[in-house]
């Protein structure tokens, strides 16, 4: 059967074997300041009905991690009591584990015609954008959502203004191994033709 589509075979292949690195396994220095321009440029190409652009992205350089760990060390004690030192450890290094963090703010509001719900699909589109441009720019990436972005105090501190809420942290560096492959859904179950009943 001929295809009418215009081959991509290089894109298709990328997105059939991407898969995300985890941030402990990530080292270098991250995208440089015009590489990183070129990948957020990116993350903001998804659909977005009513050209709202109802996200925004913050971005972490690793020498900022320090200071950010020692604030969400106090807000994780303050919020779950006394912590062991592993604990404290993974809080005191959240924004260490990789050499560029992008935090992805969803600013979704009421609209009389653009739903929230779509707004705030269009803000999952952009991490995943952001996912896919670090990767097709050579980078490992993980999209991560922990504690501190459903934590007021917290998230307000990593930036979150009034009506905001984070969508997730992308995590970019450069791998240090390959990923390791998990199973993927089988597409019998999760995909079926409409029908009229």
């Amino acid at each position: 059967m001929t295809s009418n589509a215009a081959p991509r075979p290089e894109v298709l292949d990328f997105l059939l074997t991407r898969r995300s690195h985890p941030c402990i396994t990530m080292t270098g220095t991250g995208p440089a300041d015009e590489e990183l321009e070129k990948i957020l440029t990116a993350a903001a190409r998804v659909p977005d009905h009513g050209k709202l652009a109802p996200w925004r992205f913050v971005v972490y350089r690793r020498e900022q991690g320090e200071r950010i760990g020692d604030r969400l060390v106090a807000l994780a004690q303050k919020n779950f009591g006394p912590l062991d030192e592993a604990r404290l450890e993974q809080e005191r290094t959240r924004f260490t584990r990789s050499p560029l963090v992008v935090g992805v703010i969803s600013k979704a509001a009421i609209h009389p015609k653009i739903p929230v719900w779509e707004q705030e699909l269009s803000a999952g589109a952009a991490c995943m954008n952001l996912v896919n441009a670090a990767g097709g720019a050579g980078y490992a990436a993980q999209w991560l959502t922990e504690w501190y972005a459903f934590d007021d105090e917290a998230s307000q501190f990593l930036g979150r203004r009034e009506g905001e809420r984070f969508a997730g942290f992308i995590h970019i560096g450069l791998p240090t191994q390959a990923p390791v492959e998990r199973d993927r859904p089988n597409l019998a179950d999760i995909c079926s033709n409409w029908s009229e009943s």
